[in-house]
């Protein structure tokens, strides 16, 4: 089954246009992760520390009247959020102890003697420290920057350098447009979205080495054609392959999005993006940045040969 029949679109000769576009996103994303690192973005519990303690009750409560109850006990910075379609709430806070003691005690305590006739019970309960939240930090640094090395590392084995250095931007692009997309819609930054992050590059790094094997294989029956041409050539008859992988993907991440629930909304929002911009990334950025380099490297050998010639 054809979705998209045989292409010949030019994309190593839009990539100014692409490289622009991406630069932007790229900005963007770097100041996302420098929010992050200053602990100015809208970070999760999972690196600031607090509490997030979800219930269930009997008989649904107007948000308002919860926070208004939660205020009256201290707990006013709580922040709460609604879990549709049922009758549970999610309440989230920085704190992980105050003057009464335990906040996810204390939180318990407040609805059970504000709303005494509405019967709860507590789905999941969770506290961690600043001390904790600062070491997940710097873990997960850790855990990206080894994964572009390992990248890096993996593609220059198998194809050559250039083709490393593309594939490692290529994917150092896709977790910029992450960061940069959660920044621009404040949407908080926790653990499942760096797992997201983790899995989109796996994914972006899948995606671009389908297009870097076809490339290989028609550099080597093409010798003497030019490189952009081979390049072009080799995406458009990868390009119904990457789309409907993609599609795919995409129809189960969406479904996750839609019916997953609250807790794992974020989630299945960053892989919906990831995908789109792992897809985009292996198209119009990692193979027309090998061109780039080797465009470069051609130049500059030709300049060594003509200087070595007029002497």
């Amino acid at each position: 089954m054809e979705f998209i029949k045989k292409t010949t679109i030019d994309f190593i000769g839009k990539r100014k246009i692409a490289f622009i576009v991406s630069g932007i996103i790229s900005i963007i994303g770097i100041i996302g992760i420098i929010k992050v690192a200053t602990n100015t973005a809208n970070m999760g519990i999972d690196f600031s520390g607090g509490t997030v303690v979800q219930l269930k009750f009997s008989q649904a409560i107007p948000i308002e009247s919860a926070r208004a109850a939660l205020a009256r006990h201290d707990l006013k910075e709580a922040s709460l959020q609604e879990i549709s379609g049922s009758t549970q709430l999610l309440i989230k806070t920085g704190k992980s102890v105050i003057a009464s003691g335990p906040v996810a005690d204390a939180i318990t305590q407040t609805f059970k003697k504000e709303f005494p006739g509405n019967v709860f019970t507590v789905e999941s309960s969770s506290e961690i420290g600043p001390s904790i939240g600062n070491k997940l930090k710097k873990d997960t640094l850790i855990a990206v920057v080894i994964s572009l090395l390992g990248i890096v590392t993996y593609i220059a084995w198998r194809f050559d350098l250039k083709f490393g250095i593309g594939a490692t931007l290529s994917t150092f692009h896709d977790i910029l447009a992450m960061f940069a997309v959660f920044y621009v819609l404040d949407k908080e930054i926790n653990l499942l979205f760096i797992t997201a992050v983790l899995t989109i590059a796996g994914y972006s790094l899948t995606d671009t080495v389908v297009v870097f094997d076809r490339i290989r294989e028609n550099l080597h029956k093409n010798l003497n054609a030019p490189l952009a041409d081979i390049f072009n050539g080799s995406i458009n008859e990868v390009l119904s392959r990457t789309i409907v992988t993609s599609l795919t993907t995409f129809l189960a991440a969406i479904s996750l999005l839609l019916f997953g629930g609250e807790v794992i909304h974020d989630f299945a929002f960053a892989l919906v993006t990831g995908i789109v911009v792992a897809t985009y990334s292996s198209v119009f950025i990692a193979s027309p940045i090998v061109v780039e380099l080797e465009t470069r490297a051609a130049g500059k050998r030709m300049l060594q040969q003509t200087q070595q010639h007029m002497e």
